[in-house]
């Protein structure tokens, strides 16, 4: 059966009304999402410092990133699924428990290992918070404009809290030290922490089926596994035994997990679900709007501190005023669903990503490059923020209640993989180039092609027309 979700049923400019109430379970979800999302950036451009003070060598600080990526992705979907079997409500405030006394760990770090240790109890907070979060989103809020305008608050603050964290890592590790990035995060925890339990329901599968624990190893093992070696790959490159081993072991047990959600009675994942038009080109929509726009993000720093010089603070407000645009696309963006579809504008956006990346080819050695830069990132990040808005919503509507922490697991996973896999895939192009304008280039040149290629295919796969866009699964006639 084809669900129309292209043609609005409201008037795309009539904003719902949220009640207080609303408008608090809102801002406790999303100020819990923006924390996490600043946790991804906002420690980057302390590491020297932190390293100096820590004692901590050039190899281990690859580490201070790498322990908060596996687990934070390693157990989206598990806790997503643990999240819909035993209580959302419950794993999202147990979550961010976690999240705020791992983040004072890290803050009051003695040595590397404290630190470490921080981190990784961060990324497991994180990996509860992400998914039950988006779940008590999309199960408070019901389908239609409601959900389409939270989840515009929800992916313009995620946008938001990447950039942030960017601009803030550097002023705060300038002037007060390392340690106020970690904290800041603590601070974050102890004001959100007080106030769920008040306001947010609980929110469970209405049945409770066994936990499939061969899938939930098997899928776990597997990303962490894909995201360790993609994430020492970026700084040591694909070379090393142990990024080989980790690879092909994560390959094997993402398809030994495919073949036992197959045969189990009660899959951790539902595979008619991943067969769902939207599902499946939803996330790769997803995939590829994330991993390639955080590569641009990282060529375009080599670029402008690199190449044209710019100081650590000049270069945070050039990616400041992208965070401001984005903030505006946010605000239009689900109003431009309402108009066009989330299909349409999940295809739009891509084309617009894709156009702009490539207008960064007229990069040179010129100082005047700077405005084309900020002008050409920023507007592409705008279409990117209508991606993430369009694909989240493209992914979970029409999921029943009782999936919705599996289909915000899989948002959330494609998320975490889209960030982690762009950058050793292309990045890696730009540092070992024997020029860097020219690795640049290079890495700009394929990234555009990607997000193109995607717009056409994932338009193809939606099957985008003046008409409903199917839902039903992959391969039905």
């Amino acid at each position: 059966m084809a669900i129309d979700t292209q043609s609005p049923t409201t008037d795309p400019l009539d904003t719902p009304r949220l009640s207080t109430r609303d408008k608090l379970v809102l801002f406790v979800l999303c100020a819990a999402q923006f924390m996490v999302a600043l946790d991804f950036s906002v420690l980057n451009v302390a590491l020297p410092v932190l390293g100096t003070d820590l004692g901590m060598n050039q190899s281990a600080l690859q580490w201070a990133v790498t322990a908060f990526a596996l687990p934070s992705g390693g157990f989206l979907l598990l806790f997503g699924r643990i999240g819909d079997l035993y209580g959302r409500r419950k794993l999202f405030l147990t979550g961010l428990a976690l999240f705020g006394a791992a983040s004072l760990l890290a803050t009051l770090a003695w040595d590397p290992a404290s630190f470490l240790a921080g981190r990784a109890l961060q990324g497991l907070g994180a990996a509860a918070i992400v998914p039950t979060g988006m779940s008590l989103l999309t199960t408070t809020f019901p389908e239609g404009p409601a959900r389409d305008r939270a989840l515009g608050i929800s992916g313009t603050l995620l946008s938001l809290g990447f950039t942030i964290g960017m601009v803030a890592g550097g002023t705060l590790t300038d002037t007060l030290g390392w340690r106020s990035t970690m904290g800041l995060l603590t601070l974050f925890a102890l004001i959100v922490l007080p106030l769920a339990p008040g306001l947010l329901p609980e929110s469970r599968t209405p049945h409770r089926p066994r936990l499939d624990i061969p899938g939930a190893t098997t899928v776990t093992g597997g990303l962490l596994s894909l995201i360790y070696a993609l994430s020492t790959a970026a700084d040591h490159g694909f070379a090393r035994p142990d990024v080989i081993t980790t690879l092909i072991t994560g390959v094997l047990l993402l398809a030994a997990f495919i073949r036992i959600e197959s045969r189990t009675a009660q899959p951790l994942v539902s595979l008619p679900m991943l067969r769902r038009r939207t599902v499946a080109w939803g996330n790769i929509g997803g995939l590829v709007t994330f991993s390639m726009m955080s590569t641009v993000v990282f060529a375009l720093t080599l670029y402008l501190q690199e190449i044209l010089h710019l100081s650590a603070f000049e270069t945070g407000l050039v990616f400041g005023v992208q965070g401001v645009l984005s903030a505006v696309a946010g605000t239009y963006a689900p109003k431009v669903i309402g108009r066009l579809g989330a299909h349409r504008t999940l295809v739009a956006s891509l084309a617009g990503q894709g156009a702009l990346i490539a207008a960064l080819l007229g990069l040179d050695t010129g100082s005047w490059s700077v405005w084309l830069a900020t002008a050409a990132v920023s507007l592409a990040s705008m279409c990117h923020l209508g991606a993430i808005i369009s694909y989240g919503i493209t992914v979970t509507s029409g999921v029943p209640d009782a999936e919705q922490g599996l289909a915000t697991g899989l948002v959330t996973s494609t998320q975490q993989v889209g960030i982690t896999v762009g950058i050793p895939l292309l990045g890696v192009l730009a540092t070992t180039s024997h020029d860097l304008l020219t690795g640049v280039h290079t890495v700009l040149a394929l990234d555009a092609v990607i997000v193109l290629a995607a717009a056409v295919l994932v338009g193809v796969g939606l099957r985008v027309r003046s008409g409903a866009v199917e839902t039903q699964p992959l391969g039905a006639r």
